[in-house]
């Protein structure tokens, strides 16, 4: 059970902190080699180490993935390195929140960059490598489009965009034997929530207890998300009791969101 993955290559995009840290660390733990990428170098070396800590192996790639050419960059690096790959981790990207009528053109381009059209690039550039193994690909989206507000229009329509453009490369992946899902986070504890959080700190003059309590209670849920949650998650998808022999999960985007746990 602990190393169901072992001898297995993974590609973990935005894993030099929070959610992607966290996959990219729990599937070394299940014994996979992994590919860190990120636009912080620092980071992502740190995250490596840790990574050899647990006795696998890892490799770095920093790049931002919005440049046109970098995709094909990061294939180079996943075959010089390790020659395969059997997991591709969709994991990074983000939108700013704000108002519609002073959000600029620029926003919502830079909204869909990296999270949408840098992880289409990628997807098409790697698929080869992962058709050879018959590998996964698990894109970590949101709960966005499903539960939309007014000030996260842009992420809302970017997950969006992410869930129907996996969905029908599912389509595919049923032919070429490549399983690919999608995880829909609910409010994960992650830097970008601890930035809202101050926001809330700020603007309400609560601590930090009161705040996060304050927050739980607006958005109705029982408990805040962690990275582990998400990172569990895919573990399962990836490994064996996640996709037997019949690839079961083929086609499915599993919506899965840690703070209804």
């Amino acid at each position: 059970m602990q190393e169901q993955l072992r001898g297995k290559v993974a590609l973990v995009t935005g894993s030099s902190q929070g959610i992607g840290r966290g996959i990219a660390l729990e599937l070394a733990r299940a014994g996979c080699d992994v590919v860190l990428t990120g636009r912080g170098e620092a980071k992502l070396k740190e995250v490596a180490a840790e990574i050899e800590a647990l006795g696998r192996k890892a490799a770095i790639h920093a790049a931002d993935l919005t440049a046109e050419s970098e995709p094909a960059g990061l294939v180079a690096t996943v075959e010089r390195a390790f020659g395969r790959l059997d997991i591709l981790v969709c994991n990074a990207g983000s939108a700013g929140r704000g108002n519609f009528f002073t959000m600029s053109d620029q926003a919502w381009h830079d909204g869909f960059a990296l999270k949408f059209f840098a992880h289409v690039r990628l997807c098409r550039q790697i698929w080869p490598l992962l058709k050879k193994t018959e590998g996964s690909i698990v894109f970590i989206s949101g709960i966005g489009a499903r539960t939309p507000v007014a000030d996260y229009m842009i992420g809302a329509t970017v997950i969006g965009a992410s869930l129907a453009f996996m969905k029908a490369l599912a389509e595919i992946g049923k032919k070429d034997g490549v399983q690919v899902n999608t995880v829909n986070p609910g409010s994960v504890d992650t830097d970008r929530f601890r930035h809202r959080l101050a926001i809330i700190m700020k603007k309400t003059g609560l601590g930090e207890a009161e705040a996060t309590e304050r927050h739980r209670k607006e958005l109705d849920i029982t408990r805040f998300g962690t990275p582990q949650d998400v990172a569990g998650m895919v573990r399962f998808i990836v490994s064996p009791p996640g996709r037997d022999d019949r690839k079961a999960c083929h086609g499915i985007a599993v919506p899965w969101m840690p703070d209804r746990c």
